[in-house]
Parts: C-alpha cells; structure tokens; sequence
C-alpha cells in the first residue's frame, strides 16, 4: 500500500491519496500511517477524531481554529458526499498570510487534506448527507476555539454557494473577519 502526500499552493498544506485495493467484496485502503507521514516531515500525534454529518447541500462548516496550547493539525477526509475544503494561512510571519488554497474532497476521489497549525479550516458540501471525519493532534478546547468570516472579502474565497444561500450555524454567522481578528500565530 502507499498514500501519495503532496505540498498544495501553499506548501504546509498537504493534499493526501491513499491507495485502495479493491475486489468483489469492496475495498481496503490504508488512510493514515505514522511511518509514512513522518518521512514526509508530518511527524503527528493524532488524539482525537471527529466525524460530521451535514444533511443539505450548501451546509458551510467554518472557518474554524483553536488557539495555543490547544492548536490543532487536522487531516481531513470525507466517508460520504463531497465537500468544498478550505484552509486560510493564519501565520502572520508567512508570506501566504491571508491567502487560502481548495480542494474538493470525496468519497470517490479519496483525497485527504492536511491542515496544520496556524490555519482556518472550513467547508462547503457539494452532496446532501455528506460524512466528514478528521484527525486532530490536540482536544477540543472550547475557550481556545475561534473562527472568521467564511466569506471575508479580502481573503477572497470562490464559494461554491452564494451568502443567501449558504446554511451555517449561529457562531459562523457573526466570525469577524481576519484583518478583526490579529495576531493569533506567529
């Protein structure tokens, strides 16, 4: 077995094929191993993993982060559905910050996205009854847990869903946006 990791548009995001085996009785894929994310420079220590269910399309989850000592990596992949992946380089220091990159995540297409610490994640799903399940190395923390404006002009993501449209809960209805927010990573 191997998982293909790749540096994005923004190299500190990773976009992750695992391979799978499939037969007449299904498939068998091996989606996270240790030895393999390490010699990729992603020496991790997953602590916890959480898995989603958005019902509707057009369901935006984020942008999300936890701060220090609870910031997290996350390795995200979708069991059921498609979504719109997003991360937002939140590293003041970096020369991406504010910039963003996308995939589209699937059951078919089996791609999994790293997001490290210093990062927004969120997502957009492109299927009803979309499944997302992801790895995280730190515990949620809800005193350390924030987010911005899905929909901040001046980070200028492409949506695909327009603001009347999109279903997102109370919290991500008021994120300020990033210029708001300040120096949170280094």
């Amino acid at each position: 077995m191997s998982i293909e990791i790749r540096a994005t548009a923004i190299p500190a995001v990773k976009l992750i094929t695992p391979a799978r085996i499939n037969d007449s009785r299904g498939f068998f894929s091996e989606t996270y191993r240790r030895d393999v994310f390490a010699v990729a420079s992603l020496p991790l220590d997953f602590v916890q993993e959480n898995h989603s269910l958005s019902v509707e399309t057009k369901t935006v989850r984020g942008l999300h982060y936890q701060t220090h000592p609870f910031a997290q990596d996350k390795l995200i992949r979708v069991l059921r559905g498609r979504i719109f992946d997003v991360a937002v380089d939140m590293r003041v220091s970096s020369p991406t910050y504010g910039k963003h990159v996308v995939a589209e995540l699937s059951a078919e297409n089996w791609q999994q996205l790293f997001v490290p610490i210093g990062f927004a994640h969120g997502y957009c799903t492109l299927e009803s009854n979309t499944e997302v399940v992801y790895k995280v190395t730190n515990y949620y923390s809800r005193a350390h847990d924030y987010g911005i404006a899905w929909n901040d002009p001046d980070i200028g993501i492409k949506w695909p869903v327009d603001e009347v449209e999109a279903i997102l809960s109370d919290k991500d209805k008021v994120q300020p946006r990033l210029a708001e927010v300040g120096l949170v990573f280094d």
